[in-house]
Order: C-alpha cells, then sequence, then structure tokens
C-alpha cells in the first residue's frame, strides 16, 4: 500500500505541466534566450503547482476539504473548478506569446479535460485527475511529433508506461474504478487532440 502511495504522490498531475514545457523547451526548435524560458517555466510552476497546493492547503485549513486527497466528488468539485479557470487564462496568456501557439494546447487541453471531468461528478463520476494529466500529456507530444515531423515516440512510450504503473497504484488505493481509470485516460487524449483541430 506504501508504495502505491508513493507512486500516486511522485506521478501527481500538479508536476506534469511544468515537465512537459520542459521537455518543449529542450526538444522543439525555438528563439527564445534562456532568461525568458525560464521566466515561462517559472510561470507555469506557480500557476499548476503552487496555486493548487495552495488552494488545498487552505480548503484543509477551512475543512472545505478532509484530506488533501479530496477523495469525494463533492470535496473536489471547488478544486476543479478553480483548476478550470487557472489553466484556460494561462493557455490565453501563452498563446498570445509568438511562436509559443502550440505549447498554449497543453494548458488549454488541461482546461478542457478538467471541464469534461466536471461535467461528470453531476452524474456521479470520479473520472481519474492522475489519468487524465498523463493522456492530456500523451495527446500533447503526438501533435508535436505530427507538427514537426519528429519522433517523439520514446517519450510517448515512457508515459504509456507511467500511465500504466499510475492507473495500477490508484486502482490498489481504491482511488478509482476501472471505468473511471480508462474514462480519465481517454477524456485527456481527447482533449489535447480536440484543442489542437480548435486551434
Amino acid at each position: 500500500m506504501r508504495i502505491h502511495k508513493v507512486i500516486s504522490t511522485i506521478l501527481h498531475p500538479i508536476v506534469l505541466p511544468t515537465i512537459g514545457v520542459m521537455l518543449y523547451f529542450l526538444l522543439i526548435p525555438n528563439s527564445f534566450r534562456s532568461n525568458q524560458k525560464f521566466t515561462l517555466l517559472s510561470i507555469v510552476f506557480i500557476c499548476t503547482y503552487l496555486i493548487p497546493l495552495l488552494v488545498l492547503f487552505v480548503f484543509k485549513k477551512f475543512k472545505i476539504i478532509k484530506n488533501y486527497q479530496t477523495e469525494s466528488i463533492k470535496e473536489r468539485k471547488l478544486p476543479v473548478a478553480i483548476m478550470i479557470i487557472v489553466f484556460y487564462v494561462l493557455g490565453n496568456t501563452i498563446y498570445n506569446i509568438a511562436n509559443l501557439r502550440d505549447l498554449s494546447m497543453l494548458f488549454h487541453a488541461s482546461s478542457l479535460g478538467l471541464f469534461l471531468i466536471y461535467l461528470l461528478f453531476n452524474l456521479k463520476i470520479k473520472a481519474s485527475i492522475h489519468l487524465l494529466s498523463f493522456g492530456i500529456s500523451i495527446g500533447f507530444f503526438l501533435i508535436l511529433s505530427y507538427t514537426y515531423n519528429q519522433s517523439m515516440l520514446l517519450i510517448i512510450i515512457v508515459l504509456l508506461f507511467l500511465s500504466g504503473i499510475l492507473a495500477s497504484a490508484r486502482l490498489h488505493l481504491k482511488a478509482h474504478n476501472n471505468k473511471e481509470i480508462y474514462l480519465g485516460f481517454f477524456i485527456g487524449i481527447a482533449s489535447s487532440l480536440s484543442i489542437h483541430f480548435i486551434l
């Protein structure tokens, strides 16, 4: 049980956006200086890592949630709603930066995916946000691979492998059932592909 909690924590959704941006700058040719990349990476880290932690801390302090795992649908609604807005604003901000429109897909897709997850709450379905984030990342790198005619097969295989490990951990923790795992994952991939065609 302990190892499953460790896996679930290490592969938490809030770490993937920052890793995604780092990989983007490493793999995709661009004219940005190191200080510009660092500034953008810092903004992404604050918005997608520190803000969610702060939100959960405040909600826990005021007993809006019982624990940081936000196990029930009721507890998840407000944090998810806040992150839908944060990701959307971040996506719009990056979209308006020249030569970074394709990177904005990562954040618009995250906003769309979380919105779909939120809609499922009304049907009493708690789709996995952990697997959603991996589905979004896989979709994002599939799109980059197609757009830049550059093989990113290794990254995609690694993400698929980690998705399997994470799915197993979430099931062992009884955080989700099979349907919720698959729903989260495929909503993530679908969100990335949809945003690609919309933008």
